[in-house]
């Protein structure tokens, strides 16, 4: 059974932030990190993880990407702050 993540990535502490949801977060923070792929997150220099939700499917994790990104900004801060309180960046940590 594959899993599917809801995660934020921000350009900084206080910076741009995108939500997005993927089936494969190694692979999607590596894009946004090297600005691989062209729009939002490459034209924001969006490249550190600072929150990162599993969900068990497809349809639940494109729910909540949608719920998160209908949030006021500070909503999403909170949320950020809640378990990554210093806005760590949670690459390495999926990388090992």
């Amino acid at each position: 059974m594959k899993q599917f993540f809801v995660y934020i990535m921000d350009s900084r502490k206080g910076g741009t932030l995108y939500t997005g949801v993927t089936a494969d977060i190694a692979r999607r923070a590596f894009e946004h990190r090297e600005g691989s792929i062209a729009g939002f997150t490459k034209t924001h220099a969006v490249r550190r993880l600072v929150h990162l939700e599993a969900c068990p499917d497809a349809a639940s994790a494109i729910r909540r990407e949608k719920a998160i990104k209908g949030w006021k900004r500070q909503w999403k801060i909170d949320l950020i702050e809640k378990d990554n309180p210093d806005w760590n960046d949670l690459y390495p940590t999926i990388m090992g």
